[in-house]
């Protein structure tokens, strides 16, 4: 005997052969009538498989939007040095950029400088992302960022949307007339 022909849960027909199976249709309380009582203590259920449990899901964790402390503006070059003790940059080593810079006809104010020493967990995808920039000048190793590709000292290298120069640091170029005449006649392509 049927419990019911025909049910509606949310205006979709349910057609319900075994009165049992509403059990699992519906989480609510069912009272019976007599006759479907009846019905019920006579149906049997086949199971062919136990029912497994459904592991909980595991809680999406929204990344936190990277945020970079740096000197400057983005869209532009990008620059990465690496001072640990400082919050971006040497003064000396700032006006020094700024005179290269000036030769180039490009203001300080329009490139973004990055103190790597701050961010040593930025990889350079995010770095990429959040500063969109065209041209990236590391100097030196230490301000190289995880995950990016090989680069050759004083060697500018074409990488996705920007290219990059990788050169010596401020502190390796004061001390060696070499080391800037090599960083210089790069910059001046770059």
């Amino acid at each position: 005997m049927k419990l019911f022909n025909y049910f509606w849960l949310k205006f979709v027909k349910v057609d319900i052969e075994n009165p049992v199976a509403l059990h699992f249709i519906m989480q609510d309380d069912l009272f019976f009538l007599d006759e479907d009582r009846k019905a019920c203590a006579n149906a049997e259920i086949a199971v062919s498989e136990p029912v497994k449990a459904v592991p909980p899901l595991e809680p999406v964790l929204e990344r936190k939007a990277v945020e970079f402390s740096f000197m400057g503006k983005k869209g532009g070059m990008l620059i990465l040095v690496h001072y640990p003790a400082l919050e971006f940059i040497h003064d000396a080593h700032l006006t020094a950029l700024e005179n290269i810079l000036k030769r180039k006809d490009i203001a300080i104010g329009d490139v973004a400088i990055l103190n790597m020493a701050k961010h040593s967990g930025a990889d350079f995808e995010e770095l990429i992302n959040y500063f969109s920039a065209k041209k990236i000048l590391l100097l030196g190793k230490q301000a190289l960022p995880a995950g990016i590709a090989s680069l050759e000292l004083n060697a500018p290298k074409q990488l996705t949307n920007s290219i990059a120069l990788y050169s010596f640091s401020f502190d390796e170029m004061m001390d060696s007339p070499e080391n800037k005449k090599s960083f210089w006649e790069q910059m001046k392509l770059f």
